[in-house]
């Protein structure tokens, strides 16, 4: 299984469709447009070693993730909003965050990945030698 198929919770996935109705696919625009954001927003604390900038984005981040399911994407969201919310009260920047930062970035890319999968039956890839049987086209193996 790649990191894409992991990083999704789709039983709180599929919770979230029903609850959501109609807004579903709405609301999932605003956590990509607002996901996109928080990132960013760490990032640039990371680079302007501003420990109190990085709790909020990192606790939108977190408490929109878990909404969808992508658990490993707020775990990770959790781990820097905690270390930098310790790192305030003892005054010291959480240099040590760096490889989290970098995966907060990367599996972002994964979930948004996995929740087009989901939601596109364009983007899902077929078996390979499946497309005669369903009146695709191209040449065969490839």
């Amino acid at each position: 299984m790649n990191q894409a198929t992991n990083v999704v919770d789709w039983r709180y996935f599929e919770e979230a469709r029903v609850e959501l109705g109609d807004a579903f696919l709405k609301i999932l625009g605003y956590f990509r447009e607002d996901g996109v954001k928080s990132i960013e927003q760490i990032e640039q604390a990371m680079r302007t070693q501003d420990t109190a900038a990085l709790v909020i984005p990192a606790h939108t981040l977190k408490g929109e993730s878990r909404q969808f399911g992508a658990e490993m994407l707020a775990d990770c969201a959790e781990e820097i909003e905690m270390a930098a919310r310790r790192c305030i009260e003892i005054g010291e920047f959480p240099d040590n965050l760096i490889p989290d930062v970098v995966k907060l970035r990367e599996l972002w890319a994964s979930t948004i990945e996995a929740f087009d999968e989901e939601l596109s039956p364009l983007m899902k890839r077929k078996p390979a030698g499946d497309d005669a049987a369903q009146g695709g086209f191209g040449r065969a193996g490839y």
